[in-house]
């Protein structure tokens, strides 16, 4: 559908050019976002998906585990977005101990993700709400150290910035300016909360959600970090929204993988007003996303059954190995030391349960060294990285 207008143009300066910022109107959209007809089956078929995945806890034995690793296969994917070269075995051998040898900067973005997020879920299960004071928050966290860390984390942004294009004057799109941010960004927030008498207090969750990332995304209300956020945005909403009891939900892989019509339907929305190409996007995005998730869990459960009936086959010595692929399980790339502390053992008992796993080929030693030997948990990793690209 097209609308008249979701915005106005003010004038603003932006490295020395005068350009036309587009400043968005309040949410929700007007007239009301079309849900009739296949966008409804959709909503539904993608609420039902979400569903599945928040039952997740029934089917995993320790759904903990299944959070961990999946936050930060997230944190990666939505990190090379923004153009980092780090895996996914970068940032779980950084977290170890820091260790030296992979890309700094770039690992280092990614797990000031992970941190970004576990802040908000935190503050979010003390009981502070979604709220402009908590984004500023997460987004300290975001851009505390590497690329970005100059860049006033934290703070609204003061001066003009834009999108694609090298310089403002041939931008793509241009966000609002720096006296409009703090409007935009109160009237998003009031959205969030339902506070307005609009009717977007009893919108569906995943509309919210679909609206309100649009939304920030426009306002880009940072110098940098807006697009790592908009993303997370997404996933928070949905469990204050009560959608999921945790963050399992994220699109940063559907998105990569459809990276040009993502942008152009931002584009759509901000140009046209075409809310309804936006909605059924991120509605098809969900129940992929969800479902995929679901499967992943269900083949993580599938490996740990399995191989732990093998090594109870070993005979002798199997408590100490299953103790050690437990740990694993938890931690899928860890040092031997840190193997052995976590199990409860002995470093040399732990050094030959280890043994054992690797002639079982469970694991596999990364280092090649024979001092600080670090592991990996080889298949429950491949599980992980597939659909991603450099994981």
């Amino acid at each position: 559908m097209r609308r008249d207008a979701t915005g106005r143009y003010a004038t603003s300066i932006a490295g020395g050019e005068t350009v036309r910022a587009f400043v968005p109107f309040p949410l929700p959209p007007v007239p009301a976002v079309d849900l009739s007809g296949t966008r409804q089956t959709a909503l539904e078929k993608a609420t039902l998906a979400l569903g599945r995945l928040d039952s997740i806890a029934l089917l995993l034995p320790d759904p903990q585990l299944f959070l961990y690793a999946y936050v930060r296969r997230e944190a990666v994917l939505s990190s090379q977005i923004e153009g980092t070269q780090s895996s996914l075995s970068d940032l779980l051998l950084f977290e170890l101990d820091e260790l030296p040898g992979v890309p700094f900067d770039d690992v280092v973005e990614v797990s000031n993700y992970v941190a970004a997020l576990e802040h908000g879920m935190a503050r979010l299960r003390e009981g502070f709400p979604l709220c402009n004071r908590l984004l500023r928050e997460m987004h300290i966290r975001l851009m505390a150290r590497g690329r970005g860390s100059d860049k006033a984390p934290g703070e609204f942004r003061r001066s003009q910035n834009w999108i694609g294009g090298t310089r403002p004057g041939n931008a793509r799109f241009v966000p609002p300016p720096p006296l409009e941010l703090e409007a935009c960004m109160t009237a998003l927030e009031r959205f969030i909360h339902g506070c307005a008498d609009d009717g977007s207090s009893d919108l569906p969750v995943l509309l919210k959600a679909a609206l309100a990332h649009v939304q920030f995304e426009t306002i880009h209300p940072f110098l940098d970090g807006n697009g790592r956020l908009g993303r997370l945005l997404i996933a928070l909403l949905l469990h204050v929204g009560g959608a999921l009891s945790q963050p399992l939900l994220y699109l940063s892989l559907y998105f990569k993988q459809n990276r040009a019509l993502y942008y152009e339907l931002l584009d759509r929305v901000r140009n046209e007003g075409d809310w309804e190409a936006w909605v059924d996007f991120f509605l098809e995005g969900v129940a992929q996303t969800a479902t995929s998730a679901v499967q992943t869990a269900r083949r993580l459960v599938d490996l740990f059954q399995q191989d732990t009936k093998r090594v109870q086959g070993v005979g002798r010595g199997s408590a100490n190995v299953l103790r050690v692929l437990d740990t694993l399980r938890q931690r899928p790339l860890c040092s031997l030391r840190q193997l052995a502390a976590s199990a409860g053992i002995s470093f040399p008992t732990a050094s030959k349960a280890m043994l054992t796993l690797v002639k079982m080929n469970i694991a596999r030693e990364l280092t090649g060294q024979r001092r600080n030997r670090v592991f990996v948990y080889d298949a429950y990793l491949h599980i992980l990285n597939e659909g991603g690209e450099a994981l």
